[in-house]
């Protein structure tokens, strides 16, 4: 296995390899490592995914997992659960001593007193934490570029972005730099670019993954895990999970893995699964609709039976009841963090304005109405069905270092605010239901097409088992073993 297959290597795989002594930590992490050397490029024309990195830290963190798998084949014991798996972090998510700036000027050479408790998680059941991941300005774009830490380029096509925020794991995940990733998502940011990278996003039930006080209050909002591949997905989310003293919000065991059957496609038979291209009135780009209407016909050809689903949302409906919960939120965080708009990107500037004046419209109580709205006609259209399936992304891209303040158009309809280029949204509305991102196609420009699948509240296997029917039912699209153009330059 050469270094670049090495690189691209899942984590089950790898931990069985770990295990069996076939493949060392050391070996791996290098790997990635030296992928990263060769493809990240730098901040004004590379993919540029890493805000900084931590190989001799990791490197002898690798040796010493290296030591332990020794020991444990000698005496037939078990090892953790991640034990030597590179995983590199989304910038947002506390590293003890380590600098937090969010992509923030006014938090610039900020250190973090403690780890956060999904990157506590991780090194207790000893993943090797090697690199951060880029954002936009305080994880509020869909796009991932900033004055801090640059343009973050997709690997697929580097035109375009991998979306945002949590837009540098994607990018890492796609090209070989890392073997797992943390994400967080308070309307996409994990699903976004999971889709337009190829990889696995999954945003969990709210609570379901522990956060940080005070903001994870906001009941939109969520931490999570992408990887290349659901049951990677599946084991990383197992890790993170469950209730945490720091978080109150917090709910449900910790460490219990997310069982997934050993044929798929098999226990997909019988399953009911909505479709809605458009959840409404959403405008989709004609290659996304045929990718998801190809993903739906593929399932039910294994034996789902596919129900085709109506939803009263429109994107009017959808605009209003995000920004006036984020313009009680998020917004006011962000100005009182970043110590004046100002000082702000032109997208975060853009976000807090129109939050703000949804906010002045419509108050906190009449804001908790219109969730409670989209909460009830999603759960009247999933009466009859297991999962609904969706696009995640309505277009199949975005530019790369583009703002978007003058809206965007999609399939002949001009949106004045691109946050409708994303399908995502209405799920952190609905945040209690389970949402899996995974492929289900690629675009003529060469990136990927990614599609959700939902599940009803806290019921996370169903979505699981779904999603990994519909992985295994694309054996063209071998996501983790492809070669992004990027590498091939």
């Amino acid at each position: 296995m050469t270094h670049g297959e090495l690189a691209h290597l899942d984590a089950v795989a790898a931990l069985r390899a770990f295990r069996s002594l076939e493949l060392s930590p050391v070996e791996l992490l290098d790997a990635v490592a030296d992928q990263a050397d060769r493809v990240n490029g730098d901040r004004e024309t590379g993919i540029n995914a890493f805000t900084e990195t931590f190989l001799d830290e990791a490197r002898a963190e690798a040796q010493r997992a290296a030591t332990t798998y020794l020991r444990a084949a000698r005496n037939d014991e078990p090892t953790a659960p991640l034990l030597g798996v590179p995983v590199a972090t989304k910038e947002k998510h506390n590293l003890a001593g380590k600098r937090i700036e969010q992509g923030l000027a006014a938090h610039a050479g900020r250190v973090a007193a403690a780890d956060h408790p999904v990157v506590e998680r991780i090194r207790r059941a000893g993943g090797i934490i090697h690199a951060r991941t880029t954002t936009p300005e305080f994880s509020c774009a869909t796009v991932t570029h900033s004055p801090m830490w640059g343009v973050t380029r997709n690997p697929w096509n580097l035109a375009t972005t991998p979306g945002g925020s949590s837009g540098g794991s994607g990018a890492a995940l796609a090209a070989g730099m890392t073997t797992l990733a943390t994400a967080s998502d308070i309307a996409g940011s994990t699903r976004v670019p999971a889709a337009f990278t190829g990889t696995v996003g999954y945003k969990a039930p709210y609570g379901r993954v522990p956060g940080l006080p005070p903001l994870s209050a906001d009941w939109y909002r969520g931490d999570g895990p992408m990887a290349r591949t659901v049951a990677d997905t599946a084991l990383l989310a197992s890790v993170m999970s469950g209730q945490h003293p720091t978080d109150h919000t917090s709910w449900g065991p910790q460490g219990v893995p997310i069982g997934l059957p050993e044929d798929p496609v098999a226990a997909l038979r019988g399953t009911r699964v909505g479709l809605s291209v458009r959840l409404g009135d959403f405008s989709v780009d004609p290659g996304v609709e045929a990718a998801t209407v190809d993903m739906a016909t593929r399932l039910e050809q294994a034996g789902a039976v596919v129900v085709p689903l109506d939803l009263p949302w429109t994107c009017d409906q959808v605009l209003r009841t995000i920004l006036a919960h984020f313009g009680h939120i998020l917004a006011p965080a962000m100005e009182r963090e970043s110590g004046g708009v100002d000082t702000l990107a032109t997208y975060a500037q853009r976000f807090i304005a129109d939050a703000r004046r949804a906010a002045e419209r419509t108050t906190l109580l009449d804001s908790l109405a219109l969730d409670a709205a989209m909460q009830r006609e999603l759960a009247e259209a999933m009466a009859e069905i297991d999962v609904l399936l969706c696009p995640t992304n309505a277009v199949t891209a975005l530019d790369a270092d583009g703002d978007y303040l003058d809206g965007i158009d999609i399939a002949d309809r001009h949106h004045d605010h691109y946050w409708l280029s994303h399908l995502t949204s209405p799920f952190n509305v609905a945040n209690r239901c389970p949402v899996l991102s995974v492929p289900g196609g690629r675009a003529e420009n060469g990136v990927p097409i990614g599609v959700q699948v939902v599940g009803h509240p806290h019921q996370e296997q169903r979505v699981f088992h779904v999603a990994a029917a519909a992985e295994a039912l694309t054996p063209e699209l071998p996501w983790p073993t492809l070669t992004p153009p990027v590498e091939r330059r």
